[in-house]
């Protein structure tokens, strides 16, 4: 994988990634744009003990312009957009309405008036990752090749920023299609670098510590080796990976993928691993594509080990990709109402067992 690092008329960076080298990426930004300013913060919620990030510079952001005006197609002559190149294969930039920002600034210790309410800035970094130049396209229609070099761009950006001073954990998604709130048509993906451990993953890593001082083993291999064991939640397998519905299942349709060599994180990751992820992922995605009339919207979430700076244990992380859809069937969505967004308790429509019998059942 060829990288190449540039610059954006704002200071923002942008980096380039190519499969083979002799892909120049020299055009320059020529938009007239001002320096990047975010007034982010993060306050702590007491009662939780979880951050909740302030961000609203982000409503000005842009929302769903026709593709004529997208802002991750290539330039032209005629319009310049984020990405400077005529054409590109991956291209990841610093994103102009970040939730975190680069910066740090001084803030009070406290929230105006809630002095139990500590305050932080909301020091972090969000990136955009274009997989393709192509508007009309999505994650489900790239060549193997293609999800691969995503696959090793996905690991470079996490070391990279893994190794930020104040990053607690690297967050890898895609959020796709209207229904979830995608703002951006063409196909891309996020990057969160976050200055702490996200509630999932430290409630999570307690379990999972829980787990080995009373049980001796894994719980994420536990649950992978029984899953493959008995094979009626598993949609789809190779040598490398599996991907089967949790059968403790949220979301009407949900799909794990584990590989079956315990790593951290995706930098971890060696090539035949990479390889199989790539052909069972792009396996997944297109039974997600094909379920029902019309594509499923998902949300596709990394789940990673926190940084080794972090402080928080990771030698029993095991990496796993969490691909689900609010979509319970055609044409209804599944809505966080009073029970999913009052209490977190989730009320499934569907069955884990009926939904991974159906997905097999996709060709």
């Amino acid at each position: 994988m060829i990288t190449t690092r540039r610059q954006l008329a704002d200071g923002r960076e942008i980096l380039y990634f190519d499969e083979d080298p002799g892909v120049p990426h020299t055009a320059t930004d020529t938009r007239d744009l001002p320096h990047t300013t975010t007034h982010s913060q993060r306050r702590f919620d007491p009662l939780l003990g979880e951050w909740v990030v302030i961000a609203s510079h982000r409503q000005t952001r842009t929302f769903l312009p026709p593709a004529d005006l997208c802002p991750l197609c290539p330039s032209t002559p005629d319009r310049a957009t984020e990405i400077p190149e005529s054409d590109y294969q991956v291209a990841v930039f610093e994103n102009r309405f970040p939730s975190l920002s680069t910066g740090h600034v001084e803030l009070p210790g406290t929230v105006e008036g809630s002095p139990p309410t500590p305050l932080r800035d909301g020091y972090g970094r969000c990136e955009v990752v274009c997989f393709t130049s192509v508007h009309d396209s999505s994650f489900a229609r790239l060549d193997r090749r293609r999800a691969r070099l995503v696959v090793d761009v996905w690991a470079h950006r996490t070391a990279e920023l893994a190794d930020l001073d104040g990053v607690g954990q690297v967050f890898c998604f895609e959020n796709h299609g209207e229904e979830i709130g995608v703002t951006l048509s063409h196909p891309h993906g996020q990057i969160y670098a976050y200055p702490f451990v996200t509630p999932r993953v430290a409630k999570i890593s307690e379990n999972v510590a829980r787990y080995r001082n009373s049980h001796g083993g894994n719980l994420f291999g536990d649950l992978l080796a029984a899953e493959r064991a008995s094979g009626v939640r598993v949609v789809a397998a190779n040598e490398e990976w599996t991907a089967y519905v949790p059968p403790f299942a949220r979301w009407p349709y949900e799909i794990q993928l584990y590989p079956h060599r315990r790593v951290a994180d995706i930098p971890e990751l060696d090539e035949a691993q990479r390889d199989g992820f790539a052909e069972l992922y792009l396996d997944v995605l297109q039974r997600f594509a094909r379920r029902f009339d019309t594509p499923m919207p998902y949300i596709a979430a990394w789940n990673q080990a926190p940084t080794p700076k972090s402080g928080v244990p990771r030698e029993d992380w095991w990496l796993h990709l969490q691909l689900f859809s609010i979509r319970r069937a055609a044409g209804k969505l599944k809505y966080l109402a009073g029970s999913e967004s009052g209490m977190n308790v989730f009320i499934s429509d569907t069955t884990p067992e009926t939904v991974a019998a159906e997905l097999r059942e996709v060709r």
